[in-house]
């Protein structure tokens, strides 16, 4: 009998402690925000210089990943695909020249970025998101071109791509075939890294009005009279599909986009924000993120709000403001995407000389209910931009971090509290078994 009890008591035991420790142990979503983007292209952030050696590689992720940690950020969205290619071994993109200096050739020791950034982001309580660009394949003209492997995608299929009037190649995003060549790579990262955080694109997705898909839109544009209408339905088919494709694999895995901050103007759309300028992404990049948020397929928007707080031609308050009513009602999460590098330009003028603006920005943001927190561009500037990185170590150190979003005091989740009543719990009941099974 007593063996019995003994066994009881312990499968009692496992089970509390496996509901205590959830109790104790808060989603990282329930917390505000604060991500940093790490950039591949250019070799800005990451790495810094660019090469096969795998201790290299290592040395420069545990400097960014040990920066972020100690900053108080939570987040990193890593740029694993800048054009058309990957920091991490693919079987469907090449590895990217930005990361070892040559495109298709591999680290040594099979050394593996973003498993590194991965496990060491979590290992600092971190979440890391893979960044990624949907259509870029190259960046330098015909000379990247010429360069790329045999195996290349865009090489072994000319037909996806098309040759922009900037001198770059870009894949077609009215071509069927190309959506699937985006979403088997993004069902490629999600198979191999079933622990990822998040899958991120950014604000670049038709290159621009003038791009060359004329003989696209008469083989596919039925049912459409207008060409942009047509293009956007191409973007929005890419989201909603990979959406479903994300959350069939993974539920908890977040989906995200950061448009460009000015979605239209007033004076152009009615629906736009009362701004001037700001190459609005519903006519130029042919991006619609008022119908994803609309029909809810991502789960998070972070909006490129790169002007300082009175601007004429884009107030940051304005525009925090219409994102705000942007994502009111809907289950969509609003971030804002942070010039951090406007800091360190003096093109910029005395306004963003310093971290004096983007801390206002921070502070503002506080106040406005829908905004869930910030991401930041880009790593580097926090060391490129005197005093940043302490200021901002500053703030996250005595800021609230809350959303204004979050349920109101008392009725939220208390970590530090919860987790000390589940110790104090436990021991009591542990103590209270021990009497028992004597």
């Amino acid at each position: 009998m007593k063996h019995r009890l003994r066994a009881f008591a312990l499968l009692l035991s496992l089970a509390l402690l496996l509901n205590l420790t959830a109790l104790a142990a808060p989603a990282p979503s329930d917390a505000a925000m604060r991500g940093v983007w790490v950039s591949s292209v250019y070799n800005l952030d990451y790495p810094k210089t660019p090469g096969t050696d795998a201790a290299s590689l290592r040395r420069q992720a545990d400097a960014i990943l040990d920066g972020a940690e100690s900053m108080g950020l939570n987040a990193i969205f890593l740029q694993v695909r800048p054009s058309a290619d990957a920091l991490y071994p693919s079987g469907i993109f090449p590895w990217s020249k930005y990361l070892t200096g040559t495109c298709g050739a591999a680290p040594t020791d099979g050394f593996d970025p973003l498993r590194y950034f991965i496990d060491g982001a979590h290992a600092r309580g971190l979440e890391l998101h893979a960044w990624l660009n949907p259509y870029r394949i190259t960046k330098g003209k015909d000379a990247e071109w010429g360069a790329l492997p045999a195996s290349h995608p865009a090489k072994q299929h000319p037909e996806y791509t098309v040759k922009y009037t900037d001198g770059n190649y870009y894949f077609n995003p009215g071509l069927p075939a190309v959506r699937q060549l985006v979403e088997d790579g993004v069902s490629e990262i999600l198979d191999k890294y079933p622990d990822i955080d998040g899958i991120h694109f950014d604000d670049y997705f038709y290159p621009g009005q003038d791009f060359d898909d004329a003989a696209t839109f008469a083989q596919y544009g039925g049912g459409f009279s207008d060409i942009g209408d047509w293009r956007r339905e191409n973007v929005n088919i890419l989201v909603r599909e990979l959406d479903a494709l994300i959350h069939r694999k993974n539920p908890a895995i977040q989906f995200g986009i950061s448009p460009s901050g000015v979605w239209a103007n007033k004076a152009d759309n009615a629906r736009g924000s009362d701004t001037r300028g700001g190459n609005p992404s519903y006519s130029k990049a042919y991006a619609d993120t008022l119908a994803w948020i609309s029909e809810g397929t991502v789960d998070y928007v972070c909006p490129q709000l790169y002007w300082y707080m009175g601007q004429s031609a884009a107030d940051y308050t304005v525009l925090t403001k219409w994102w705000s009513d942007a994502v009111k009602g809907s289950d969509v999460k609003l971030y804002i995407g942070e010039a951090a590098y406007k800091c360190d330009d003096p093109e910029q003028g005395d306004v963003w000389k310093g971290s004096a603006e983007l801390l206002r920005h921070l502070g503002y943001c506080e106040t406005q209910p829908g905004v869930g927190g910030h991401i930041f561009f880009r790593y580097g500037s926090f060391d490129e931009v005197p005093g940043l990185r302490a200021a901002l170590t500053g703030y996250y150190a005595t800021a609230a971090n809350t959303p204004a979003t979050d349920t109101p005091p008392g009725s939220g989740f208390d970590a530090a509290g919860d987790a000390a009543r589940a110790a104090g719990f436990l021991q009591t009941f542990l103590l209270f078994l021990q009497a028992v099974i004597r």
